[in-house]
């Protein structure tokens, strides 16, 4: 089926990985699939026949699934609420090391295809046994979306108040866990309750006219239908799942075991063997101490996998501009520095770390804080860019929009027998499509008004109180930062539904800059005025975040046809258990693993996060409020450079690169992925992606059939799998029996990996 394979692709190219915590993966437009060197061919009648088939309209279903009168059901919500629970905790894990989260959507309907199907022949069993269809099937990836989409605060904001010190001497997460609870609870729901009205406008109304495709809710619809239908269907579906056990399983299986051997099963330090192996060879520590060795981590060779070949090898490309010779050549002419890691051992001489954060403004920066910059930069100046050139699509939305809100103010006037010429004046102005779309859902089977706007009018108050009696922020601040998230959300789903790709990136970066200036010159102190800024971004971009995935949901029920309003009330079942997985999570890793939340980073040479995005969250405060810390000249001046070389790329591949030449684009290098390289302080996982996307695409180009199959799978299997071996890990920590205490550090550099 050739559309339906193409959407799946998309997927594959663009992915529901959303790196840098907030913002969604390194990708190429998803505009280029019919080019993209991964577009699938077209054959046969039935691919010509689906090809015509609207996807702005809800699908065409196979007429033998019987009329399913409640998807909604207690198992549905429950398997969803356990399989976003395993996303939440294998993007805690994933997160903190990498900046990287993914979603729960596709994770979800695979793997909860199989459990209710198993649980389906139960037959009369109350609860458990009965129908199950694609409908309940885009229930359990609801709930699964909400319980797995809260971990980008805390693998960013909430991490880097610690580091900065801003809540207070002495603090650790699991002394604040009440405050740490409530943020969360706020931060889960605003953006539900705000974007809920909005659901007909982008769902229906416009999606034709601003070509609003959603690519991976909507390959997440196509593959729930392929899933149900028929005997064929069914096959291919028990074979995803089987794969994906079989890749969670092992990923699992070999994280947990690799915590006792991780210089053996993990992490190969060739260049440390070297070392050893010819009498202790300073050019081989050299080149180990800028992190070049490689790992053998599932996880990030299923997101290469998920990324394709473009994106994998412009991160790998920037990790060697970054790693082996623009930081390299800061340390030789003396403009950052290292510290020694040998530990006085001559047997280590010449093994040091690049990676400080600490005491910044009163010593030489690290190669690190100087990289950061530029890759801050470049993200903020390309999603900006992706977002600029979407203008007419953006102004034609803002006039729609525009249009709604004047036709329904008129309509009220109406109904009370007044009227107003200037209302129904703007509001007439309908879209001219002959093929508009009829929302298929009648009033009973939308979300009430009452439901969305008493659940506002309460978050918001109690958002503001608990702002500002728990995070010392003043009200209007608070009221600031939750238009600021409305704002973020509107342009992040325009543009993700035609890109797939999310610009929270700018989104939280620009609320911080925002903030810096509303809180400048206030008589705030530095670490007062730090806090608000980390609290303002969070609940901004994380507001964001949550309504594009409840937009992307609202894309996918109404392709299969399950109601606004069940579909609803599965996130929000999914998004509450959240609230009180993701602060336990966290104070699980921040117990188990202190260096993620210390202030002094110094030490942090071995420890196992390398928390990219709490570095740059607490970079950008620390730039916006503290007098005493700058950017380094050179350091601008080279991010400056950089960002418009990203501008003037996005703006010649959308404007020049048309046509005959549209070809062309994906030979263009991926900026996000570049500066996503120079933000992780590490090559390490740019190499672990570039060998996935290696195998993803030679799977593909000989064996497409078994692609379309199995790839998806393997790659959630992997990912989760080692997400979920990090959550054992970091128990097996608090236990005093991990691989530090119980293992080996044989073959890693300094006996300690």
């Amino acid at each position: 089926m050739a559309v339906e394979k193409e959407a799946l692709e998309a997927v594959a190219v663009s992915g529901t990985v959303r790196p840098f915590s907030e913002s969604q993966p390194p990708i190429e437009d998803t505009s280029d699939l019919k080019t993209h060197d991964v577009a699938i061919e077209k054959a046969g009648s039935e691919a010509d026949e689906l090809e015509d088939e609207d996807l702005f309209r809800p699908l065409l279903m196979d007429a033998s699934i019987p009329t399913e009168e409640n998807p909604l059901t207690i198992r549905a919500v429950v398997v969803g609420c356990i399989l976003g629970s395993l996303v939440c905790a294998s993007n805690l894990y994933l997160g903190l090391k990498t900046g990287f989260t993914f979603s729960a959507n596709m994770f979800g309907a695979i793997f909860g295809y199989g459990v209710l199907k198993l649980l389906s022949r139960a037959g009369k069993v109350p609860i458990i046994g009965g129908l199950f269809g694609p409908q309940e099937n885009s229930i359990v990836q609801a709930a699964a979306t909400g319980a797995g989409g809260t971990g980008g605060i805390f693998v960013a904001a909430i991490p880097a108040m610690y580091r900065l010190g801003v809540m207070g001497e002495g603090h650790s997460p699991k002394d604040d866990i009440g405050a740490i609870f409530t943020i969360t609870l706020v931060t889960s729901f605003i953006g539900i309750f705000y974007v809920t009205p909005l659901r007909k406008f982008f769902i229906i109304q416009v999606a034709r006219e601003l070509k609003l495709m959603f690519p991976t809710p909507t390959a997440v619809a196509l593959t729930i239908r392929s899933m149900h239908a028929g005997a064929a269907g069914s096959i291919d579906a028990i074979k995803k799942l089987k794969c994906l056990a079989i890749c969670f399983t092992g990923a699992l299986v070999h994280r947990i075991g690799s915590y006792y051997a991780i210089g053996i099963l993990y992490d190969w330090h060739v260049f440390t063997w070297i070392h050893i192996w010819s009498g202790h060879t300073s050019w081989a520590m050299n080149i180990e101490s800028w992190g070049w060795y490689f790992e053998w981590t599932p996880a990030f060779i299923g997101s290469g996998i998920l990324i394709g070949l473009n994106p994998a090898i412009s991160m790998f490309s920037g990790s060697v501009m970054a790693w082996a010779i623009i930081g390299p050549a800061l340390v030789h002419y003396g403009e950052c520095i290292g510290i020694d890691q040998s530990g006085g051992d001559p047997k280590w001489d010449g093994y040091y770390s690049f990676n400080s954060l600490s005491n910044l403004g009163k010593q030489t920066p690290s190669p690190r804080y100087w990289l950061l910059w530029p890759g801050v930069m470049v993200m903020v100046c390309s999603s900006m860019a992706e977002l600029f050139v979407q203008y007419k699509a953006i102004w034609s939305g803002a006039k729609s929009i525009w249009n709604q809100s004047c036709r329904g103010i008129n309509s009220v006037l109406v109904a009370r027998g007044k009227s107003s010429a200037f209302f129904a004046k703007h509001g007439s102005n309908q879209i001219k499509d002959e093929n508009v779309v009829e929302d298929p859902f009648p009033q009973e089977q939308q979300v009430k008004t009452w439901m969305w706007a008493l659940g506002l009018l309460v978050t918001l108050v109690v958002g503001m109180i608990i702002f500002h009696f728990q995070w010392e922020m003043h009200p209007g601040l608070t009221i600031l930062a939750v238009v600021l998230a409305f704002l973020f959300s509107f342009l992040a789903i325009q543009i993700g539904a035609v890109t797939d790709t999310t610009p929270l990136t700018a989104a939280s970066k620009a609320s911080q800059l925002i903030f810096g200036g509303a809180t400048s010159n206030s008589g705030y102190s530095i670490q007062h005025a730090q806090k608000i800024n980390l609290v303002a971004g969070a609940l901004a971009s994380g507001g964001a975040d949550t309504a594009t995935a409840l937009v992307s949901d609202f894309r996918t029920g109404f392709l299969i046809g399950t109601s606004p309003i069940k579909q609803w009330i599965a996130q929000s079942i999914g998004s509450f258990c959240s609230v009180w997985l993701g602060p336990g999570l966290f104070v699980l890793f921040t117990s188990a693993y202190p260096c993620i939340w210390e202030p002094n980073q110094a030490s942090d040479a071995h420890c196992p996060f390398l928390v990219p995005s709490v570095s740059a969250w607490a970079a950008v405060a620390q730039a916006v409020t503290d007098p005493n810390v700058s950017i380094p000249l050179k350091s601008g001046i080279f991010a400056i450079v950089m960002g418009v070389v990203s501008i003037i790329q996005v703006v010649v591949r959308h404007f020049f690169l048309v046509g005959e030449r549209e070809k062309l684009r994906k030979w263009l290098p991926n900026w996000g992925a570049i500066a996503l390289s120079w933000v992780i302080p590490a090559p390490v996982f740019a190499n672990a992606a570039l060998l996935g996307a290696i195998v993803a695409a030679l799977w593909r180009k000989y064996d497409m059939r078994t692609w379309d199959i199995y790839g998806y799978a393997v790659a959630a299997g992997f990912i989760a799998g080692e997400g979920l071996g990090g959550v054992v890990g970091a128990i097996l920590t608090l236990a005093g029996v991990d691989g530090g205490t119980k293992g080996s550090n044989i073959a890693c550099p300094a006996d300690s990996c």
